[in-house]
């Protein structure tokens, strides 16, 4: 079923669109196959199983990761959506391609230090709160606003900063609201999709491309309202495995 699932969303999704295969939760041997069936962009969200799966799978070779993973599936790339502790960056740096989560100023200052001890730079989305269950987490379009003045004042030709030179922002993540009244969800869509357009004018040198909004239950609305990255697990998978 899984192969099934992955071509039936990726008949309905635009071109343009990328979709990333929350894979959390589920054993390796269904990762490989929705390998196997074409993905090749997996998402987990926490810094265990992730490492778990990286050793039986592989990375896509990057920096450190190439001497420290058993490169089976060496074009696979990992993403990261979980909230990211600081004490687990070791455990998720080193292997992921984008980090979609970084939901504060600490988080992202850490997650520059850890590169310039290690020499390796980080592609991040910045994690925009919209939703209206205040557990979760994220910057406010405010926070967002000054902390892309920072980047833009010392920005650089590789996309690193002065202030952040190992860490480069590629784009925007947001979660909606948990709930099944689709005009809600579709307000905090819009509301992304509108604070990334206003940023992206304002800061076109930075080229934040990426807007990661969507996920099994909502994602057809979010890329209505200008998603270019959906995070789908569920719909590909099957229920989780707790």
């Amino acid at each position: 079923m899984i192969k099934e699932n992955l071509q039936s969303i990726k008949e309905q999704l635009p071109s343009g669109v990328t979709l990333v295969a929350v894979s959390k939760f589920h054993p390796s041997d269904a990762i490989a196959q929705a390998y196997n069936a074409g993905q090749r962009v997996f998402a987990e969200s926490r810094p265990q199983e992730l490492a778990s799966k990286v050793a039986a799978l592989g990375a896509a070779v990057r920096g450190i990761a190439a001497a420290d993973s058993c490169s089976t599936l060496e074009d696979l790339q990992w993403h990261f959506i979980g909230h990211l502790q600081t004490n687990k960056l070791k455990m998720v740096l080193p292997y992921v391609s984008l980090v979609h989560s970084v939901d504060s100023l600490h988080l992202l200052t850490e997650i520059n230090k850890w590169g310039k001890s290690n020499s390796l730079v980080t592609d991040v989305l910045l994690e925009l709160h919209v939703a209206q269950e205040d557990t979760k987490q994220g910057f406010a379009e405010e926070e967002v606003l000054d902390l892309l003045f920072r980047i833009s004042d010392g920005l650089r030709s590789d996309g690193t900063s002065a202030a952040f030179p190992f860490v480069r922002v590629k784009g925007l993540m947001a979660m909606a609201t948990n709930t099944e009244d689709m005009d809600v969800v579709r307000a905090d869509f819009e509301r992304v999709q509108a604070f990334k357009d206003y940023v992206v004018d304002l800061f076109p040198e930075l080229g934040l491309d990426v807007l990661s909004t969507g996920m099994s239950s909502d994602w057809p609305v979010a890329v209505e309202c200008g998603s270019n990255m959906v995070r789908i697990g569920t719909a590909i998978f099957g229920e989780r495995n707790y």
